[in-house]
């Protein structure tokens, strides 16, 4: 059987086709202001026995897609599970929020997450970077230069555009202040992981496992295993391809 999973995040949305449990292929489009046409037009792309939608625009997929919905985190930990089968912590970090779910065998066991700001996420990361005036790729780059760090105290984005412009006009390094910020998600992501706790290995995803000074912020601070799959974006996507079944069972 061919399955497919749709992922329609605020930021991207991710498709990935599984033939029984093989991963055959996939594709990730910007979300751009028409998200339910360009998730159309990718699904045509492919032919598949069914199709299960997460994410943020789950539900408008229920609607005029006609397809069972699963949620962000059972999807992640379904998703992490298929890629690394080992894992028992998944760090989800998105442009919109940021999940921590402890998973035993695929199953969600507790979870943790920031949805009600863009704090910690990718899109904190996307406005600083413009702040500072390099593009969402450089930044991860410049902070790993860094010799030394500037520490950010606010966590709101709007606050800490405002601190950023601040600390640019008292002649602060800019790396260092790229560093900074990534150092204040990485304590966000631990504050969370406090309150579910965690173990190894982890599973780093979403857009933000792309950046490496969080990837290696992650690794030293966590003092654990810290697995990022090839295409972090599509873990939550191959873990709805993976419901097909049990979402189909729970709609019918």
């Amino acid at each position: 059987m061919k399955t497919a999973g749709i992922d329609i995040g605020s930021r991207t949305i991710k498709i990935t086709i599984l033939e029984g449990s093989t991963l055959v292929d996939f594709q990730i489009v910007d979300t751009g202001i028409d998200p339910i046409n360009n998730a159309k037009k990718m699904i045509q792309e492919y032919t598949f026995d069914g199709i299960v939608a997460t994410g943020y625009g789950r539900y408008l997929a229920q609607t005029h897609l006609d397809c069972p919905v699963i949620t962000e985190i059972k999807a992640y930990a379904l998703g992490a599970h298929f890629l690394f089968p080992e894992c028992r912590t998944v760090i989800d970090v998105g442009g919109q929020d940021s999940k921590i779910i402890r998973v035993n065998n695929g199953k969600v066991v507790d979870f943790a997450m920031n949805d009600r700001c863009a704090a910690g996420t990718g899109k904190f990361l996307e406005v600083m970077a413009t702040t500072l005036g390099y593009t969402i790729d450089q930044l991860g780059e410049v902070a790993c230069t860094a010799k030394s760090s500037v520490s950010i105290s606010s966590m709101c984005t709007v606050f800490a555009e405002s601190e950023v412009i601040s600390l640019i006009s008292r002649g602060e390094n800019p790396e260092s202040i790229a560093l900074g910020l990534h150092q204040s998600i990485m304590s966000r992501i631990l504050a969370m992981m406090g309150r579910t706790g965690f173990d190894d290995p982890v599973v780093f995803g979403g857009g933000v496992a792309k950046n490496r000074c969080m990837v290696e912020l992650l690794k030293k601070k966590l003092g654990k295993q810290l697995l990022v799959p090839q295409e972090p974006q599509i873990i939550g996507a191959i873990g709805a391809a993976l419901a097909f079944g049990k979402a189909k069972k729970r709609s019918s």
